[in-house]
């Protein structure tokens, strides 16, 4: 009898969000966001294929400290988080590189299943069969999707555990962080698990320098979406005449990443037949990073009908790991 772990591996890629449906979405992001007031991007657009690498370069910087702060939890906790939800189905929401998810796959007996979940395809793809590699007795079920419209094409079989991690909540203002949250838990069977990981409130000054480093790297990762613009929609950026800046809002306890016109200035987006004008200062808003408390945490994940079961921080408390299951 041939080992269970010798069978062969099974890559299945479902795309949702094709080039096409990415161009339609994007073309109505940037008519909304340039003519609104503030002028506001979602922080998906941030992620070509070069935002991806920059955002990878952001993870080893020394003032950026959610990422490490995550994998020392996951160094130490991985068995526990394992042990307690006992899953042979890892889905991992905004997966990205999935650097970290080796961790859980690590203390998870194979074989076993990965879905990842990730706007970008081709960042996607890579991963999967870099895991595939690594892990004998892995089959990988990707999704390329977007987190508004089809979480709901994940796979419900198996005993899940489906992983946001990377504070990526964050990035969503508090209605659209309670409907992402309700989302995920419609999607839940009972035994699965959700394993959220969120960064805690501190020092503004630490925030803002994890979002505003000392090399320019995030600058640049945030300039980048203007090069997108000029690339897919046919607009006319100079990049050099806006400035990137990251600042705390306290009100909402929230870092907001922006990039500010240096001029007074106009703007042509050839593909959407628009023109919009910047006044000097103004701001164009590309992402929001809300920090959170253990209390908030527990309050946002029980009004999505999900009840706590642990929770683990680093060793500095800056980041927290929270596991839940359904009501």
């Amino acid at each position: 009898m041939s080992h269970p772990l010798r069978r062969l591996h099974m890559m299945r890629i479902e795309v949702f969000l094709d080039e096409a449906a990415a161009a339609v979405a994007l073309r109505n992001e940037v008519v909304r966001g340039l003519t609104s007031s503030p002028k506001a991007l979602s922080p998906t657009w941030l992620y070509d294929e070069r935002g991806c690498e920059l955002y990878d370069d952001i993870t080893r910087l020394n003032e950026y400290y959610p990422f490490r702060a995550e994998r020392s939890i996951l160094a130490a906790h991985a068995k526990d988080v394992i042990s307690a939800s006992e899953p042979n189905v890892l889905v991992e929401l905004g997966s990205g590189t999935s650097e970290k998810t080796r961790f859980l796959l690590d203390a998870m007996p194979m074989p076993a299943t990965y879905v990842p979940f990730d706007v970008a395809e081709s960042t996607l793809r890579d991963a999967a069969e870099a895991l595939m590699n690594e892990y004998p007795g892995l089959d990988v079920h990707g999704i390329v999707g977007d987190f508004g419209h089809d979480i709901v094409h994940i796979p419900r079989e198996g005993r899940r555990l489906i992983a946001l991690l990377g504070s990526t909540i964050g990035n969503f203002t508090p209605d659209e962080r309670a409907q992402m949250l309700r989302t995920v838990r419609e999607t839940m069977n009972p035994g699965d698990a959700f394993l959220l990981g969120t960064d805690l409130q501190k020092d503004r000054g630490r925030l803002v320098a994890a979002y505003d480093d000392s090399l320019g790297v995030t600058a640049a990762f945030n300039l980048n979406v203007l090069v997108r613009l000029n690339r897919d929609l046919g607009a006319n950026f100079d990049v050099e005449r806006f400035r990137h800046r990251a600042v705390y809002d306290e009100a909402h306890n929230w870092i907001e990443m922006q990039l500010v016109s240096l001029f007074d200035q106009r703007v042509r987006v050839d593909g959407l037949d628009l023109e919009v004008g910047f006044t000097e200062g103004e701001v164009l808003r590309t992402e929001i990073s809300a920090k959170f408390t253990p209390s908030a945490v527990n309050h946002e994940l029980a009004a999505a009908d999900m009840r706590v079961t642990d929770r683990w921080t680093d060793d500095a408390g800056d980041f927290l790991l929270t596991i839940a299951e359904v009501a």
